[in-house]
């Protein structure tokens, strides 16, 4: 299976979550709006959720899978089913030990670190904390959850990995379905919310122990030893969890700031979500097909193979996330009217917040995504320490600019802090790539890379223009169906340009793209070879 379709295959799931997350989001903007209930879950959530990518997600797939897969190499599967019930017995306990204490601490985390801001209003604080208290066993399925689905991405099995995730939109669409036909308030839909997303961390952990089972793999409790193995996972899962989730920390940071301003969150909330979409359908994917490929590659010894994989999947990231980044930057304020301007949304607040601060959030989106295309050079190699030092310089910058900026431009301010540490840590990441010799000179990307910006620039300028002249079809008073019709119309023809300009101009070739489908990612060279 070629890099192109491994890279699909993920993406597809990951896809359809965040197609449905948008269905969550647009449910939950009309439900609750960017009021003190949508605040106060949105904060809540935000923690457990954090610590699902570092701890779960962030450290291990970049801690579990190099050593997994070193034990299929050396031990065959049985060995590495031994290697993960070692695992399990130390995580499942640590996991268990962690969520009566947070539980036990909750009011104290909510008022130190998860929303501050909220103590001032005690009615809010109160609701924060009984709704965090609620979800956060979520980690624990998510962490035992992200642990098999590493197993299922060594073993070259993505789908049902990417797919899980679906089940958490689905089922909170319904309970916000359930919750508008009972005619529920905002209080009882944040609680029913609450109980939704436990509910949904069990069906994914269900999803991904079936499918470890049925892939010859399945793994028993055993009781928790410190072995050399644990020791060793250990060891470079604490340094790849801050890694990994420096998009979360920021954003828990930036969670923590905004919460000194009434609807502030939510308003970082909604335009995350729309910004989630290409970097989960192309950054999450990429950085789980090519880190196993990627330690493959380099256990074997094949660095023409592993500087291949590297520089396409650049290449293939950038093909798809600089028109998303233009996008967001000319396109933010009528993608927020349609998806979610209705009910408790309100045109004249809450509209020009989240549309501003996704426009600066598209800025960064770039570098959100190379941080996920350039750290498996680091991690593929056992190296989890450096690209953890880049992470802390980038939540310093964060820090600093968000709380500099949120006095005076609220939640702008704290989307601009975290778009700037991104791309500090994605410079740090490459920079020091090419300096130890990881990253070879590639005449492809080089050559591309400056086409494909034209291009994007292009396509913006036309959208700019495009959106001036059909103003009155997607403003406010504009009916729903119309506004959406052009807003439709308009992604479609923002994209014919971009792709039209990037194949005329070389910033892409269709024949290169086709042979690279076709065949498997050993035969490419390393490079003349497109994406």
């Amino acid at each position: 299976m070629s890099l192109v379709k491994k890279f699909a295959t993920v993406a597809s799931g990951t896809l359809m979550s965040r197609l449905l997350g948008f269905a969550r989001e647009m449910f939950m903007a009309a439900a609750l709006g960017t009021g003190p209930v949508a605040d106060a879950f949105n904060a809540a959530f935000q923690f457990p959720n954090t610590f699902r990518r570092l701890f779960a997600e962030g450290a291990f797939n970049a801690a579990f899978v190099p050593l997994f897969a070193k034990e299929i190499e050396a031990g065959g599967l049985d060995g590495a089913r031994r290697f993960s019930e070692e695992v399990f017995g130390v995580l499942f306990t640590v996991l268990t030990a962690l969520t009566i204490a947070m539980a036990l601490a909750m009011p104290l985390l909510v008022s130190t670190i998860i929303a501050p801001g909220f103590t001032d209003n005690p009615d809010k604080f109160h609701l924060t904390v009984r709704l965090a208290t609620i979800m956060f066993p979520y980690l624990m399925c998510m962490s035992l959850g992200a642990m098999m689905s590493g197993m299922l991405n060594s073993l070259r099995r993505y789908f049902a990995a990417a797919v899980a995730p679906v089940f958490l939109n689905i089922i909170l669409i319904v309970v916000l379905a359930y919750a508008w036909y009972r005619g529920s308030n905002a209080m009882t839909v944040g609680y029913m919310l609450a109980w939704g997303v436990l509910a949904a961390g069990l069906v994914q952990l269900g999803i991904v122990w079936g499918a470890v089972r049925h892939a010859g793999a399945s793994i028993g409790f055993r009781r928790p030893r410190f072995t050399a193995n644990v020791r060793r996972l250990l060891i470079l899962a604490l340094p790849a969890a801050i890694t990994g989730g420096i998009t979360q920390i920021n954003q828990l940071i930036g969670t923590a700031i905004a919460s000194g301003q009434d609807s502030a969150v939510s308003s970082l909330a909604y335009a995350d979500r729309i910004y989630q979409l290409p970097l989960g359908v192309v950054g999450i994917a990429v950085a789980i097909v090519l880190l196993p490929e990627l330690a493959r590659a380099l256990k074997s010894g094949n660095l023409v193979e592993a500087a291949n994989l590297q520089n396409r999947s650049v290449e293939f990231t950038l093909f798809l996330t600089l028109p998303a980044a233009a996008a967001l930057l000319v396109m933010s304020e009528p993608i927020v009217r349609v998806l979610y301007e209705r009910g408790a949304f309100a045109a004249g607040n809450s509209t020009p917040t989240v549309s501003a601060v996704l426009s600066i959030f598209g800025l960064g989106l770039p570098a959100f995504v190379l941080i996920k295309a350039f750290t498996p050079g680091y991690f593929a190699r056992e190296d989890t320490r450096t690209p953890m030092y880049f992470a802390a310089a980038s939540v310093i910058v964060n820090i600093s600019i968000a709380l500099t900026l949120f006095p005076s431009i609220g939640a702008p301010g704290i989307a601009t802090a975290s778009a700037v540490a991104g791309w500090v840590n994605a410079m740090l990441l490459l920079g020091v790539l090419i300096w130890r010799g990881h990253w070879g000179r590639d005449i492809a990307l080089i050559t591309r890379i400056p086409r494909l910006v034209i291009a994007a620039g292009i396509m913006a300028a036309a959208l700019s223009f495009a959106t001036r002249w059909f103003a009155p079809q997607l403003a406010s008073s504009s009916p729903l169906h119309v506004q959406a019709a052009v807003l439709a119309g308009l992604t479609a023809g923002g994209a014919a340009v971009y792709f039209a300009i990037a194949f005329a101009i070389g910033g892409a070739d269709l024949g290169m793209i086709r042979r690279n489908i076709k065949r498997g990612a050993k035969a490419a060279p390393a490079e003349e070879d497109a994406f």
